[in-house]
């Protein structure tokens, strides 16, 4: 029980160190530039934290910004003024597990969502040259309407960093990514799995619906790890 405790605290202490890698790699970044009297320029890549993770855009100029955003709001309405207010974190979060997602233009402050702005922060370990404003905002420009989503193959980052570098990538995915491997190497995943597919049938009885379960997912994880 001690062991399983542990185990549970460790991911758990996992996940806040997710969140603190996000925030303290962007908190390495450089303030928004028309904070310190050098406005925004054509093409920019911008990030604010939005929930767990961080939110890319590209600055089209005017105030304006073009970025990849979930929002639940086109599969239940058509009236384009109501989809077109602030997206909130609740509409954010609904459409992210809806999969319903757009790259729309927003103002910068609708954008920020009440958060600072970092301006090029990844411009520096991109791995690639960054493409000249006016094609990056051009290529944003051509990406707006409805789009396919996917939380881990194709979201805010992806747009942001296939309009800047030319390919698309997502940090934030491979470091998710790393540490659910390193949950599902660790041997005891098993006995959490296990565990709680006893506790399961215990509650609900013994049947194919429960006994299946318990006995598939713990051996899967035993096979992966």
């Amino acid at each position: 029980m001690i062991n399983l405790f542990a185990f549970l605290v460790e991911k758990l202490s996992l996940l806040c160190n997710l969140k603190v890698f996000f925030e303290s790699a962007s908190a390495q970044g450089h303030e928004r530039p028309a904070q310190r009297g050098h406005p925004l320029r054509r093409g920019d890549l911008l990030e604010v934290p939005r929930t767990l993770f961080t939110h890319f855009g590209i600055y089209l100029g005017d105030n304006k910004v073009a970025h990849l955003i979930p929002d639940i709001l086109p599969a239940l309405t058509d009236d384009r003024r109501l989809i077109g207010s602030v997206v909130t974190n609740k509409r954010l979060i609904v459409g992210c597990v809806y999969k319903c997602a757009t790259v729309r233009v927003d103002a910068l402050e609708d954008f920020a969502y009440g958060s600072r702005i970092l301006v090029n922060h990844m411009d520096a370990g991109a791995g690639a040259k960054a493409l000249p404003g006016e094609e990056v905002a051009r290529r944003a420009e051509e990406l707006v309407g409805g789009v396919p989503y996917s939380l881990l193959w194709n979201n805010c980052e992806h747009f942001a960093t296939h309009c800047r570098y030319g390919r698309a990538a997502s940090r934030q995915t491979e470091q998710f990514c790393e540490c659910l491997k390193s949950a599902i190497r660790d041997q005891r995943s098993v006995l959490v799995s296990g565990t709680l597919g006893i506790i399961y049938m215990l509650f609900f009885g013994i049947a194919p619906s429960t006994t299946l379960p318990t006995i598939l997912i713990p051996f899967t994880l035993w096979m992966a790890g």
